[in-house]
């Protein structure tokens, strides 16, 4: 589904019923791309929400990706907020529930794409799940256009290798964006 590119002549404000309604599922998919568990994931989502009504809700806006661009940034950063707080959690739990046996079998896509490093995560995510053009995703991350391609290029190769799969049909490099 392709996101809306409505400018408005006007810089405007969002309200909350407004920003639920155009951003919440783009919140959720994020931080749920990004968080392991499904509990995080809601926990950043909150806190997202939280920041906007605090930050975001006098905030003028140029238009609707403007906004978005600005939701995602918050709840990339939410999200590091979030691994700094639990750093010892999530230590216990990488090492608990997420030790890699040499030949693990990925059955899905999307288990390997949660192994990638958040770097790469969030790429493929923007990218391929949000529909961002690699000039998009460079903005919203504050990174180079070209750290974006390596970035994407990496995380392919990674999944690649991690499902023994020649092609993953479908992804393309990101050329033609």
């Amino acid at each position: 589904m392709r996101r809306k590119n409505t400018y408005d002549k006007h810089k405007r404000t969002l309200t909350i019923e407004d920003s639920l309604k155009e951003f919440s599922d783009v919140v959720y998919r994020v931080a749920h791309n990004l968080a392991k568990h499904e509990a995080d994931a809601q926990d950043i989502y909150q806190e997202v929400f939280m920041r906007f009504m605090k930050y975001g809700i006098n905030k003028e806006y140029d238009s609707l990706d403007h906004a978005r661009h600005w939701f995602i940034r918050v709840t990339i950063n939410c999200y590091h907020n979030f691994i700094e707080r639990n750093a010892r959690r999530e230590e216990l739990e990488r090492n608990t529930y997420y030790v890699r046996e040499e030949n693990q079998d990925y059955s899905s896509l999307t288990e390997a794409i949660r192994e990638l490093d958040e770097k790469y995560r969030i790429v493929i995510h923007l990218f391929y799940y949000e529909d961002y053009k690699i000039k998009e995703i460079a903005t919203i991350l504050e990174e180079n256009e070209n750290t974006v391609k390596t970035r994407l290029a990496r995380a392919k190769k990674q999944l690649k290798d991690k499902i023994n799969v020649e092609g993953l049909g479908g992804m393309s490099d990101g050329k033609d964006r």
